[in-house]
C-alpha cells in the first residue's frame, strides 16, 4: 500500500499545475528532501547545511576512504589527488592549505619557507610574506643572500591565508573561513575559536535569541520557513504563529491548515498533508482509476488513456476503434500522427519517442539559438541565471555582472561584501580589491560624513550601505532599496510590501502564503473548463478527474465561459445564431439568446451580463444574464465605432475595463471601459495576428496568444513591458487562460492542453492530452469571481447596466430606444431630430435627445453604421422618407445607395459608376430620390434619376470645378460651390432645383465648403475651411454674415435652432451653440468624421409636386413655382413626354457634353471614348458581385411595360452574374428583393431569388459562409467561427485603401490549414471504421 501511496504522489506531483511539487533538478544536482530546491552534489556531506531541511547533511559518512583526504571542517571527502591542485573543494579551503609550489624566479623565501616571492615583489612597498620579511631591510644597503632554493618536506607550522567567498568571515588567525550564520552560533568554528569572540551576550528586544549559543536574528525571522539558527530553534513550536493551523509536519517545524490536507498537493516535506487519504468516491456516471482518479464512464476503453496509469484502457473486451487512423505497434493505444517525436511519451512501449531524428533548430524572431545549435529558448531565458542550453552557452558572455547596490563590484566583475575589501587577502580575481591605497579603516571625518558607514577602498575611503540600501548619487547618503519595484522576476509571487532595508511578501485575498514566504497557494481545487470539438471537458488541475459537459452541437465550440454564482458554462458554436449554457453539475442545458451570431463571449460575473464580439458586424453587444432565454431585441450595443475585425474578448469586472484582439487593418489589442468609454490601444507592436486574450488579476497584465509568431505575449494593462514568449513547444497556441502562477494554453496542432510558469515560461506541464482539438479554455475556482462590490446595485436602470472604469455604473438601452434625462430610463424617441456623422466607413447615427451631457471625451448614446463594401466614403446625404442613405464611394467612383433597415445599412447597389473619373460633389433629393452630382471630368450641376437611367444637365456654363451641392426640395432650390469661378476665386451660387435662375450669392470665398439650407429654404449658410469661418447669406445675395470663427473648421448642420459644427485637431469634436448662447463642445473623439448633416421628418416634408415622379416620364424637378419635367440629356420633353433628340448619326449616341457621339456599342465598355468620360457613366452593379449591369442613357421612348415572366437563367453565367432587365424588373429587385437578388413572379405572386450570400423573403439576410458546409473544428481559429469570413469582407473592403495592409495571412493564419489534417470523430465520420488502421512508429 505504501509503495502504491507513493507512486500515486509522485503522479500528482507531474500532473499538478498550481506551482507545488517536487522540484526537477538539472544534471549535477540533487533535490533537497522537501523537494523546494536543488543544490550540486559537491555540497553534500559538507558541514554546511545548504538545503533548508538541512538534509543535505543527512547519512554522511564519518570517515573518508584511505585514497581520500577529509576536509577539515565537516564530514566531506575529496580523492587525494585533488589535494593541493590549486583549486578549492572544501568549503574551509583546508585540501589547499599547507601546500608548497615552487614559482618562477623565485628569489625570496619567507614564512617559514612555506612562500616564495620573484624578485619584483621585494621591497614594492606592499606586504607579500606573512612575516613581513618581504618589506624590511629595504634600505639598500643590506645584500640579499643566496642560498639554494629546495622544496621542503616537513609540514610547515602556519598555514597559509585564505580567500573567503562572499557570505563568509576570515578567522583571527586566517586559517580558516565560516559562514555568518556560524558566527556567535554557541559552537567555535574556527580553530582559535575567534567566530565566539565579541559576541553580545544578549540579544535586543526586537530580536530573537537561538536556543544553542548566542546568535541574534530579526523576529521577523522566526516561523519564516527558513531556518537561520543552526539549532533550527527559530522554525520550532511554529504552529502557534500560523493562521488556520491545523496539521503539524516535517517535525514540528511546519503547520498547514485544513485546507491544504488530502488536496492533492504535497505541502509537507515529510508528505504527512497527503499519506492518509481516504479514497475519493466516484459518481454512478464515472470509472475509478486504478491511480484514485474519476473519470467519466464514456472514455473507458475509447483508446485514449485518461487515467494517470492507464487503466481505464486495461480490461477491454475488443481494442477500440481509432478515429485517428493510427496506433501504437505494441501496446496498441490510439495515437495521432502530431504525437510521434513530440518529447511526450504516449505509447507503453515507448515506440512514439524512439529513434526520434535531431533537426537543426530554426529560431524565431523572439528565440535564442544554444552554439550547438540543437536548441532555440526564449530570449527571455538568455543570461537570467539558469542554464537552459544543453551546452549552457546561454549563460556565458553575458556581459559585466550587476551587484547589489551596497556591494563592491572588481575590475573581474565579482561582487564583494565590503567588508572583504582592503583586508589584506586579495578576494578579486584580479586583485582590485586590495592595492597601496588601502588604510587600515576610515577617519574619523569620513565615517561622520557618511550617512551609515564608511570603508576602505584601493581608490580611497567610500561610503557603504547596509544591505537593502543604496547610496545616492552625493555618495554620502544612503536611501531604502524597493526591492517591490522593477525586478525581474518579481520577488513575490502576488502583494510585495517594501519595509526598511527589506521586503515583505503578502497574498491576495483567499490565498495562503507557502512556507518560503514568497509564493501563495489557493484553497480548493481549481478545474480546468475546455472545448475539445463538439464537447466540453471539465479537468481537475489537483485531482486529475476528467467529466463531461452536455453540448448539444454538431459543429466545434469556438468560444466560452462561465459563471460561478448559477453554475453555468456558456459557449458558442459555429452551426447556430445563439449563445447557450451548460449546467457545471452536466445535468441541463438550455439557450441565453437567440438570433446573434457571436465570435467570442465573455461573463460580466459581477455586472450580470454577458458580452459578445459580432465579426461580421464589427460590433461589442452584451446583454442580461438570466434564467429564461432573451431576445435578441434586448441587446445593447457596447461599442461599433472604427472597430475593423475584432477577434475575442476578456473582461476586467473588478475595474470595468475589457480588452480585445483585432486582426484586421492592422493588429492591435484595444481597451475600453466596459460601457465603451475610454476606449484606447493598448498594443499594437510584436504582433501580427493575436488570438485568444486573457487577464491575470494578479500581476495585472493581459496575456494574449500569437498564432502566426507562435508565441503568447503578455503587457500590463496600459500596454507596457510588453513580453514575447516563443517557446519551442508553443506551435499553435489558441486560447489562454491564468491562474496564480500559471499560464494555460491550447494547441489545435498537436491537440494538447499545455502549462508552464507564467513570468518565464519554464516548468512546462501537460495537462490534458485527447485526440480532438482543444480550442476554447478557461480556469474554474469561485476565487476568480469574488463579489467586490457590483455599483450596479446602486442604479435602477430600467433596461440593463453596465460597469464602467471607476468602480462605476452606467444605464444602456436596447437599439431603438434611448436614455432619458434621468440617465436610468429608456424612452422612446421624443424627437426625430438626428445627425448623421460620416466617416470612411461607417455613418454615425446621434440623436439630439441624448444630447444631456456635455464635454464628453467619447461617443454620447449613438448607433455606428458600418458601410458594407466602402472604405473610402467622401460625401452622404440621406432622405428620412425613404430610409435611403446616398454615398459617394471615392475608392470606386460610384455613387452607391444602402437601405437603413433595424439598425443595420444594407446595400441597394450602385447608382452610378464612372471611369477614370472623380465624383466631387453629391445631394439626394428626400422625395424623388433623384441624386444631383458633379466630378472632375465633368464640372457640371447633373441629375440622374433613382434607377440610374436618366440623366442630364442642369448647370454647365462658367463652372471650374463643383465642390459642394445642397437642396432644399420644399423651396425647390439648389446652392452649390463654384470652386473656380472667376479670378480664382470661389463663389457660392443658387439656383432653381432645374436650374433656372441661377443666381452668385457670395464670390469672394476661399474654400467655401459644406453648404446647409435653413429651416426654411431662405438662407444658405457654409463652412470656409481656408478662412476658418462658418458664413450666411440670403439666397438673393444679400444680408452676408460670418457667424463663427474656428481653427481646423470642416463641417457645420442645423437642427432645432441650434447650429453645429465639427473642428478636426488632435481631437475631433462636435460643438454646438444654441441661439446666441456661448459655444460649447458636445463631445471628442479620436476618430475621423469627413461630413456632418441634420436630418427630421418634420423639418424635411419634401416637395409634393414631385410625389409619385409628378407624372413625369423621365424626372421630376422641384421649383418655387411647383415642379419642371425634364428628360435625358439625349431627350427633349413635350407635354411632359419624352422624345429622342437625334443629333447622332444612327447607331450612335450624344455624350453628356452634348457635343460629341460615339458609337453605341462604344458605351460603357470599360473605355473612356467620350472627351468628358460620360460614355463610362454606366449604372451600378449588385451588391457584392463587382458585375455590371448596363442600361441605356436612352431608354425607349415609350414607357416600358411590366415584365411579370420569369427571368431567364443563363445556365453558363456565374453564380454571380446579374440578369439584364427592364426598369420594372429592376426596381422591383432593388425594393422587393433589397438588391441582393432579383424579382420572379410564381402564380401570380412576386418572389424573390435570393443572390449568393443572401436569404430571407426579401433576400435581407447575409449568410455567413464561415457556416455553410462542416468545420473541421476550430478551423476558423479561436473565439472566430466567422473570422475568416470578415478578415475576407475586411480585404474586400480595404483593398482599395494606399494605407491598408492585405491580411493575406489570413488563409495560413487561420485553422483552415489544418482542416486537410484532421481525423472526423466518430459523430461525424462512421464510415473510419471500415478503414484499415496504420500502425505507426517513430522508426526511420
Amino acid at each position: 500500500m505504501g509503495g502504491w501511496l507513493w507512486l500515486c504522489l509522485g503522479l500528482i506531483g507531474i500532473f499538478v499545475t498550481a506551482g507545488s511539487g517536487t522540484k526537477r533538478c538539472k544534471v549535477g544536482t540533487v533535490p533537497c528532501k522537501d523537494g523546494a530546491e536543488c543544490i550540486p552534489y559537491s555540497l553534500l556531506c559538507d558541514g554546511e547545511q545548504d538545503c533548508a531541511d538541512g538534509s543535505d547533511e543527512e547519512n554522511c559518512e564519518s570517515g573518508c576512504r584511505e585514497d581520500q583526504f577529509q576536509c577539515a571542517h565537516g564530514m566531506k571527502c575529496i580523492d587525494k589527488q585533488q589535494v593541493c591542485d590549486g583549486t578549492a573543494h572544501c568549503q574551509d579551503h583546508s585540501d589547499e592549505q599547507q601546500c608548497m609550489k615552487r614559482a618562477d624566479n623565485c628569489a625570496h623565501q619567507c614564512d617559514d619557507k612555506n612562500r616564495c616571492l620573484p624578485a619584483s615583489f621585494v621591497c614594492d612597498g606592499e606586504r607579500d610574506c606573512l612575516d613581513g620579511s618581504d618589506e624590511t631591510n629595504c634600505d639598500g644597503d643590506k645584500q640579499e643572500e643566496e642560498e639554494d632554493i629546495t622544496v621542503p618536506t616537513a609540514v610547515p607550522s602556519e598555514p597559509l591565508p585564505v580567500r573567503c567567498p562572499l557570505g563568509s568571515k576570515l578567522c583571527k588567525d586566517k586559517s580558516d573561513c565560516v559562514h555568518y550564520n556560524h558566527v556567535c552560533d554557541g559552537e567555535p568554528d574556527c580553530r582559535d575559536g575567534s567566530d565566539e569572540e565579541d559576541c553580545l551576550s544578549t540579544c535586543d528586544s526586537d530580536q530573537f535569541q537561538c536556543a544553542h549559543g548566542k546568535k541574534c536574528i530579526e523576529k521577523s525571522q522566526v516561523c519564516d520557513g527558513v531556518p537561520q539558527c543552526q539549532d533550527r530553534s527559530d522554525e520550532l513550536e511554529c504552529a502557534k504563529y500560523m493562521e488556520g493551523c491545523a496539521h503539524q509536519c516535517d517535525d514540528g517545524s511546519r503547520c498547514i491548515p485544513s485546507s491544504f490536507l488530502c488536496d492533492g498537493e504535497r505541502d509537507c516535506a515529510d508528505g504527512s498533508d497527503e499519506a492518509t487519504c481516504a479514497e475519493k468516491e466516484c459518481s454512478s456516471s464515472e470509472f475509478r482509476c486504478s491511480s484514485g482518479q474519476c473519470v467519466s464512464a464514456s472514455m473507458q476503453c475509447d483508446g485514449h488513456p485518461d487515467c494517470w496509469d492507464g487503466s481505464d484502457e486495461e480490461g477491454c473486451v475488443k481494442p477500440p476503434i481509432c478515429t485517428t487512423n493510427h496506433r501504437c505497434p505494441q501496446s496498441k493505444e490510439c495515437l495521432l500522427q502530431e504525437w510521434i517525436c513530440d518529447g511526450d511519451q504516449d505509447c507503453k512501449d515507448g515506440t512514439d519517442e524512439k529513434d526520434c531524428p535531431v533537426a537543426p533548430a530554426d529560431c524565431e524572431a523572439f528565440q535564442w539559438q544554444c552554439r550547438s545549435g540543437s536548441t532555440c529558448i526564449p530570449t527571455t531565458w538568455r543570461c537570467d541565471g539558469t542554464k537552459d542550453c544543453d551546452d549552457n552557452s546561454d549563460e556565458l558572455d553575458c556581459g559585466k555582472q550587476t551587484c547589489r547596490p551596497h556591494e563592491y563590484q572588481c575590475g573581474s566583475k565579482e561582487c564583494l561584501d565590503p567588508a572583504l575589501v582592503c583586508n589584506g587577502i586579495t578576494n578579486c580575481a584580479d586583485g582590485s580589491d586590495e592595492g597601496a591605497s588601502c588604510q587600515p579603516k576610515c577617519t574619523e571625518a569620513d565615517e561622520n560624513r557618511c550617512s551609515q558607514g564608511c570603508y576602505s577602498t584601493p581608490e580611497g575611503s567610500r561610503c557603504r550601505c547596509d544591505a537593502g540600501y543604496k547610496l545616492l548619487k552625493d555618495g554620502l547618503t544612503c536611501v531604502d532599496v524597493d526591492e517591490c519595484e522593477g525586478r525581474t522576476p518579481a520577488v513575490c509571487s502576488h502583494l510585495c510590501v517594501n519595509t526598511p532595508g527589506s521586503y515583505q511578501c503578502d497574498c491576495h485575498p483567499g490565498f495562503i502564503m507557502e512556507a518560503g514566504g514568497h509564493q501563495c497557494k489557493i484553497t480548493g481545487e481549481p478545474f480546468l473548463l475546455v472545448s475539445i470539438q463538439t464537447e466540453l471537458y471539465l479537468f481537475g488541475l489537483r485531482s486529475g478527474s476528467l467529466d463531461v459537459l452536455k453540448s448539444p452541437t454538431k459543429q466545434g465550440i469556438l468560444s466560452l465561459d462561465y459563471d460561478w454564482r448559477d453554475q453555468r458554462a456558456f459557449w458558442v458554436s459555429g452551426d447556430s445564431k445563439a449563445i447557450r449554457w451548460s449546467s457545471l453539475d452536466q445535468k441541463s442545458t438550455g439557450v441565453l439568446v437567440k438570433g446573434v451570431q457571436a465570435n467570442s463571449i465573455a461573463v460580466d460575473w459581477l455586472g450580470r451580463n454577458l458580452y459578445w464580439i459580432d465579426s461580421g458586424k464589427s460590433k461589442i453587444f452584451a446583454i442580461k444574464l438570466a434564467k429564461i432565454t432573451m431576445k435578441s431585441m434586448d441587446k445593447t450595443i457596447i461599442l461599433d465605432e472604427d472597430l475593423d475585425v475584432p477577434r475575442c474578448l476578456t473582461l476586467l469586472p473588478q475595474k470595468g475595463l475589457m480588452f480585445w484582439t483585432e486582426v484586421g487593418n492592422g493588429a492591435k489589442i484595444e481597451r475600453a471601459g466596459m460601457d465603451g468609454s475610454q476606449r484606447k490601444v493598448v498594443v499594437n507592436s510584436s504582433l501580427k495576428w493575436p488570438g485568444d486574450i486573457a487577464v491575470d488579476t494578479i500581476s495585472e497584465r493581459i496575456y494574449w496568444s500569437e498564432e502566426t509568431l507562435k508565441a503568447i505575449g503578455s503587457a500590463t494593462l496600459d500596454g507596457d513591458d510588453i513580453r514575447i514568449l516563443q517557446m519551442k513547444k508553443v506551435t499553435y497556441p489558441f486560447s489562454v487562460a491564468v491562474f496564480n502562477d500559471m499560464l494555460y494554453w491550447s494547441d489545435a496542432k498537436q491537440r494538447i492542453v499545455q502549462a508552464a510558469t507564467k513570468l518565464s515560461g519554464k516548468n512546462r506541464q501537460i495537462v490534458l492530452k485527447r485526440p480532438g482539438q482543444p480550442v476554447a479554455l478557461k480556469i474554474i475556482h469561485p476565487i476568480l469571481q469574488m463579489d467586490t462590490g457590483n455599483p450596479c446595485k446602486k442604479m435602477e436602470c430600467s433596461h440593463m447596466c453596465v460597469l464602467a472604469p471607476n468602480s462605476k455604473a452606467v444605464c444602456k438601452c436596447p437599439s431603438g430606444v434611448l436614455l432619458a434625462k434621468d440617465g436610468r430610463t429608456c424612452s422612446s424617441l421624443a424627437t426625430s431630430t438626428f445627425l448623421l456623422l460620416l466617416s470612411p466607413s461607417t455613418v454615425t447615427q446621434i440623436y439630439l435627445q441624448s444630447r444631456q451631457e456635455v464635454d464628453l471625451k467619447g461617443w454620447p448614446e449613438h448607433l455606428a453604421l458600418h458601410v458594407p463594401s466602402v472604405n473610402k466614403a467622401t460625401v452622404m446625404d440621406y432622405s428620412p422618407l425613404e430610409h435611403t442613405i446616398m454615398l459617394v464611394d471615392d475608392a470606386t467612383s460610384s455613387i452607391r445607395s444602402f437601405k437603413l433597415r433595424d439598425s443595420i445599412l444594407s446595400s441597394k447597389g450602385q447608382l452610378l459608376k464612372l471611369l477614370g473619373d472623380t465624383i466631387t460633389a453629391m445631394a439626394l433629393d428626400s422625395v424623388t430620390l433623384n441624386v444631383y452630382w458633379s466630378s472632375i471630368k465633368q464640372p457640371r450641376l447633373q441629375v440622374t434619376s433613382i434607377t440610374g437611367a436618366y440623366t442630364t444637365v442642369l448647370v454647365k456654363e462658367g463652372i471650374g470645378r463643383l465642390g459642394f451641392i445642397a437642396l432644399h426640395p420644399p423651396s425647390g432650390r439648389v446652392c452649390f460651390t463654384n470652386l473656380q469661378h472667376e479670378d480664382g476665386k470661389a463663389a457660392v451660387e443658387c439656383a432653381h432645383m432645374d436650374g433656372a435662375e441661377r443666381k452668385v450669392v457670395w464670390k469672394d470665398a476661399a474654400q467655401p465648403t459644406s453648404l446647409v439650407f435653413s429651416s426654411s429654404g431662405d438662407t444658405i449658410y457654409w463652412v470656409d475651411t481656408k478662412l476658418g469661418l462658418i458664413s450666411s447669406a440670403h439666397i438673393n445675395g444679400s444680408g452676408y454674415k460670418e457667424l463663427e470663427a474656428a481653427e481646423g473648421l470642416t463641417s457645420v448642420a442645423f437642427a432645432e435652432d441650434t447650429m453645429f459644427w465639427i473642428t478636426v485637431g488632435d481631437k475631433t469634436r462636435l460643438w454646438y451653440r444654441e441661439d446666441q448662447q456661448e459655444k460649447r463642445v458636445w463631445f471628442e473623439v479620436d476618430a475621423q468624421v469627413i461630413g456632418l448633416k441634420s436630418y427630421s421628418k418634420s423639418t424635411q416634408p419634401g416637395s409634393s409636386q414631385c410625389v409619385q415622379n409628378g407624372n413625369c416620364e423621365h424626372l421630376c424637378l422641384a421649383t418655387p413655382a411647383g415642379q419642371t419635367c425634364a428628360c435625358a440629356h439625349d431627350f427633349v420633353v413635350k407635354d411632359n413626354r419624352c422624345n429622342p433628340e437625334h443629333k447622332c448619326p444612327a447607331g450612335s449616341r450624344l455624350c453628356m457634353d452634348q457635343i460629341s457621339c460615339q458609337p453605341v456599342e462604344k458605351f460603357c465598355d470599360n473605355h473612356v471614348d467620350c472627351p468628358d468620360h460620360s460614355d463610362e457613366n454606366c449604372v451600378g452593379t449588385k451588391p457584392g458581385s463587382g458585375t455590371k449591369t448596363t442600361i441605356s442613357l436612352s431608354p425607349p421612348s415609350s414607357r416600358p411595360s411590366p415584365d411579370t415572366s420569369s427571368p431567364k437563367t443563363d445556365p453558363d453565367s456565374s453564380p454571380g452574374s446579374v440578369q439584364l432587365m427592364n426598369l420594372e424588373a429592376q426596381q422591383c429587385s432593388q425594393k422587393r428583393c433589397s438588391g441582393n437578388g432579383h424579382c420572379v413572379d410564381s402564380n401570380g405572386a412576386s418572389g424573390c431569388v435570393c443572390s449568393e450570400g443572401y436569404s430571407g423573403d426579401s433576400c435581407q439576410e447575409p449568410i455567413s459562409k464561415g457556416g455553410l458546409g462542416p468545420i473541421i473544428y476550430a478551423a476558423v481559429g479561436v473565439c472566430a467561427g466567422l473570422v475568416v469570413l470578415a478578415v475576407i469582407a475586411v480585404v474586400v473592403k480595404k483593398k482599395s485603401s494606399d494605407s491598408r495592409e492585405s491580411p493575406e495571412a489570413a488563409k495560413e493564419m487561420s485553422m483552415t490549414n489544418l482542416e486537410k489534417k484532421a481525423e472526423a470523430t466518430p459523430s461525424t465520420q462512421t464510415g473510419d471504421a471500415e478503414k484499415p488502421e496504420e500502425v505507426v512508429s517513430s522508426e526511420k
